[in-house]
Formats: structure tokens, sequence, C-alpha cells
């Protein structure tokens, strides 16, 4: 029985919250109203949570369920998590499938698809007036430089992503004082 509650509680925190931080006072909620942790417990998950790779949600899920009732619980409330994000990925793809050769979503597409080039471009004129500024003003050398080795190792040399971020993290604590 208690899989199933755990289930239903992280179900329901997936689908009224928004994912990260929005989600901590629902599983604060869970966990306190079920008696499953106390208000110190709970803090603790989170803090892991926080600490550890991936999302929020999927971590506190994991870590709550594993202490209320181990590798079962884990899954079980894990499962609670995604279930929501899962079931309307599922409805999404369904209805675009279903409705991709109509007319009026390629009309829909053709508008979207500039949308998100936009943004994309938007933010990467964002990030770089924010990384290549130096803080005296004007332009920092050293960050043009590194931003165009990473660019020459990714398309010229074909380079792996990590190998590429790991090598310009050397090279900004070498270049950049």
């Amino acid at each position: 029985m208690v899989l199933l509650e755990l289930f239903w509680s992280f179900c329901k925190i997936g689908f009224t919250s928004f994912g990260g931080l929005s989600m901590v006072p629902l599983i604060n909620h869970e966990m306190l109203s079920h008696g499953w942790m106390n208000l110190s417990e709970v803090s603790d998950i989170v803090a892991i949570a926080e600490m550890t790779p991936g999302p929020l949600g999927l971590n506190c899920a994991t870590f709550a369920g594993t202490r209320v009732a181990g590798f079962l619980g884990a899954l079980s409330a894990s499962l609670g998590v995604l279930s929501p994000t899962f079931l309307i990925c599922a409805v999404a793809a369904v209805a675009f499938e279903k409705f991709r050769d109509s007319s009026f979503m390629q009309k829909v597409m053709s508008g979207v698809r500039p949308i998100c080039l936009g943004l994309i471009l938007a933010v990467l004129c964002s990030l770089s007036i924010s990384n290549y500024a130096a803080p005296a003003g004007g332009v920092s050398l050293p960050a043009l430089f590194i931003g165009a080795a990473a660019l020459v190792a990714l398309l010229k040399f074909k380079i792996s992503i990590p190998m590429v971020i790991a090598s310009s993290a050397l090279l900004g604590l070498a270049l950049i004082r």
C-alpha cells in the first residue's frame, strides 16, 4: 500500500508543480502529511537532491522513496513524478502525429520554427555580450580566443564536447586574470 501511496503522492507533485524548487513545498507537504519524514529529514533530502546531478523532483522522489520503502519505494516515487511528464508528452506526440499533415499544423509549425530559432539567437547574443565583455569595457581577447578555439575544435576537428569544455576551462584558468 505504501508503494501506491508514494506513487500517487509524487504523481500529484508532478502534475501540480512546474519542476525545480516549485516542487519543494509539495514534497514537504506530502512527506509530513503521511508521516514519512519530519521537517529536518525533508530538508536533508532536498539538500542532497540539489547536490546530485539530475532534476530536483526526480532526485527528491528517488531519495524520499528510498527512505520510505527502500528500492521499490524509490522506483514507485520516481515513476510517480515522471508519469505526468510522460503522459503529457505521449498525448502531444499522438496529437502531433494525428494532425501532422493538416494545413493548420503546417502553419503552426511554420510559425514556431522561426520563433525557436529567434529565441536561440537571442540567448546566443545575450551570452556573447556577457561572456566576451572585458571587465574594464570593450572585448576580452582571451575569451574570444577560447571561444574561437572551442568552435574550431568542435567543427573542424570533431573533438568531443566534454573534452572541449575541459580544455576551455583550463585555458580560462591560464589566460583570463
